[in-house]
Order: C-alpha cells, then structure tokens, then sequence
C-alpha cells in the first residue's frame, strides 16, 4: 500500500470536485482534499479521503499536502465575487500559492491538472467556428479575464512543472446547484429562454468531466497543453427544454426573455447586491454571458491526443440528473 497514487484534490467538496473524488477512489487512489475549514463537506462525508482544512493561503499547510503528491487537481475557483479583486484573488493568486509550493516542495509531481473555463477564451463568432484551444482568448467578463490570467500564470510554470490546463463549458449533472435552477423552474410549469434567437452550447455531465480530466493527467501528451473537455454535441435551450419534458412526462409554459429584460433584472440584483455581504448570483457581466449567441468549444484535439469521448448524452444526462435531484428531494 505505501506505493498507492497520492491525489490531492482542491475544491474537492464542491460539485466538480466531489465527481472527480468519486472517480479517484474507484481508480484505487489515495485522496487528499484541500478545503477550507468553514467548507461544506456534505459531498465527502463516509468517503475515505484525508481532509486538510488549511485552504490555499496558508503555505505551510499545502508544503505538508503536497510535498509527497502524485498529481495535484485545481478544481477549485471563484465563480462570483463583490469585485475584480475577489475574482482573481480567488482563482490566480490560489493557483500561484500551489505552484509556488509545489516548485519548492515537489518538482517531481506527475501531473497538474488546472481546471480553466471556456469563459477565460470567450464566446464564438458562429455556429461553424467553436473555439478552439489555438484561438487567442478574448474573455468578455470579470471572471472570464480572471481564468485568463490563471491561465498565463499557469504557463510561467511549465518549464518547472508538469502542466495541463482543461477548459470547461457549462456542466450540469447530480449535486449541481447552477442549472438546476432550470430544473426547479420547470417543475413549477415554466422554461424560460433568453432572447428570441436559437443560442447553441457546449453542455458536459459532469462524469464525462471528471473523466477528461483523469486523462489529462494520465497521458503524457498532455503536459504543457490546453484542453477543450467538452461535449461533441452543440445542444439549443430548445433540445434541452425537450429533454427535460421528456423526465418530467409534462410540458411547461415556454417564456422567452428579450434581452434588455435580462439586462434590467441583472441591474437590480447586481444594485442589492451592494448593500448585502455576499456577491450577486445573478449581475450584468452575467447577464453579458446569457445573450451570447454561441457558447460552442471544440474538442477535437483532446479527442486526438488523450482519446477523450462524450459517453454521457444529453437523453440519459439529463434523465439521470433529474432522477437524482427528485431521490434527494431537491424536486
């Protein structure tokens, strides 16, 4: 047993992390998660992995975790913040901290696997042209510009350290809390669609994530490159709408929102959000994400170099989700 495969998993508590503990401890791996003391475990409870509480500002406390690490999964990030400085607070200076750790304690790690955001590239100009991870990256939000400089610091490492980034587009599945709001919508009767034109996007179960990412550590390929870990699909709000009637066995009432609507409610929550502690779910840089036409990655080179494939429709996908979510009483 001493020569078992240490991961350390940072955002292991969280819906990506807690997917990508799952398939780790099916491979036969010891697991380290990084958290932060006042995390919600909910995700890792009966699970046997080894918890350290220091968070990833406290140096000492990643040197013990990572100094005997065979690969390190930065899942964690912010998604929102207050303001600039939260968001790359939270998701470059984070990313820093571990490497520079890492490049004192364990230079021999086999892997890094960094999980970036299709936002850090930015939408597509059309439906025949999803991104691809040669494309220069042209971010249109906060957060975006944030996984960008993750991203670039990211590549100031890899002549010290084994490096892979993997971009993410939206993922749903079970434990999620984001698109299930669409799910909750639903069951009262009502799907709402941005705008009045088909917008097409990249849509991954999480599974399917989780499992790109295990090959970007396994595969020597991979090291020093970007990955689109995607589904090969481009899906309409429209299909997935279709499949979530197909679960539900009912329709729901079908609204679709003009765009300065989006804008006007992105306005008044991001206004309450100033005087509230925590950030808005819901602002204008949001709002700037939901009227693009195409949310579209290519992932054509990871299919090519690490053999990925999408093995989760969007049928059983999104079947499997809400059966998940109606068993946990989410629904």
């Amino acid at each position: 047993m001493n020569n078992q495969i240490i991961s350390v998993v940072t955002g292991a508590n969280g819906f990506v992390g807690s997917h990508l503990v799952d398939l780790l401890l099916k491979k036969g791996h010891k697991v380290k998660c990084i958290v932060r003391s006042s995390s919600n475990l909910r995700w890792l409870e009966g699970k046997n992995v080894e918890l350290s509480k220091c968070g990833l500002f406290d140096k000492n406390g990643l040197s013990e975790v990572l100094k005997d690490a065979d690969y390190l999964f930065h899942v964690a990030g912010v998604v929102k913040a207050k303001d600039e400085e939260g968001y790359f607070k939270g998701n470059v200076e984070t990313t820093r901290n571990l490497l520079d750790v890492l490049v004192d304690v364990n230079q021999n790690i086999k892997r890094v696997v960094i999980v970036s955001s299709q936002t850090a590239v930015g939408p597509s100009i059309d439906l025949n042209t999803p991104k691809k991870e040669s494309d220069p990256s042209q971010p249109i939000t906060t957060y975006g510009r944030s996984k960008k400089a993750q991203e670039e610091l990211a590549k100031q490492y890899m002549n010290k350290l084994p490096i892979t980034i993997a971009r993410a587009p939206a993922i749903y599945g079970e434990r999620d809390t984001e698109i299930y709001l669409v799910f909750k919508t639903y069951k009262y009767g009502l799907f709402t669609l941005i705008g009045f034109n088909d917008k097409r996007l990249s849509l991954i179960h999480a599974s399917d994530f989780v499992n790109g990412l295990y090959l970007c550590a396994e595969i020597d390929k991979a090291v020093n490159q970007i990955y689109h870990i995607t589904s090969e699909e481009f899906y309409t709000w429209t299909q997935v709408g279709k499949e979530i009637q197909k679960s539900f066995g009912r329709r729901a009432l079908t609204l679709r929102l003009p765009h300065f609507l989006v804008y006007s409610v992105a306005a008044v929550a991001q206004f309450f959000a100033m005087f509230s502690s925590s950030a808005a779910t819901f602002n204008l840089e949001k709002a700037k994400d939901f009227v693009q036409t195409y949310w579209t990655l290519d992932c054509t080179k990871a299919k090519e170099d690490l053999g990925y494939h999408q093995s989760v429709s969007i049928s059983d996908g999104i079947k499997r989700t809400i059966d998940w979510y109606k068993e946990n009483k989410w629904l």
